[in-house]
């Protein structure tokens, strides 16, 4: 799959213990991704999804919405590359 859209997005807030990676986890099977979700040591959780760009836009769209009451932030940052990942998961 050449031109993978590639995007890093870092959610801040009260994103750890609240079920936030599994909940992602389960959203990415409603998409077409690759990727992973995982908590950082700051407190941020960051997921890495890569796929076509409105794929990938999509999906992080929505673990935003259905995490929206613990989410205070989202960075996102975007590029297109060759694929990285097979599947979707929970690190």
């Amino acid at each position: 799959m050449p031109d993978t859209h590639h995007a890093t997005a870092y959610f801040y807030g009260r994103v750890q213990g609240v079920g936030f990676r599994y909940c992602a986890f389960q959203v990415a099977r409603e998409f077409d991704v690759a990727g992973y979700v995982s908590n950082l040591p700051d407190g941020r959780v960051i997921v890495e999804a890569e796929g076509t760009k409105d794929e990938v836009d999509a999906f992080i769209t929505a673990v935003e919405e259905r995490m929206h009451g613990y989410v205070r932030k989202l960075d996102r940052l975007a590029s297109v590359r060759s694929p990285q990942f097979t599947g979707f998961l929970i690190k």
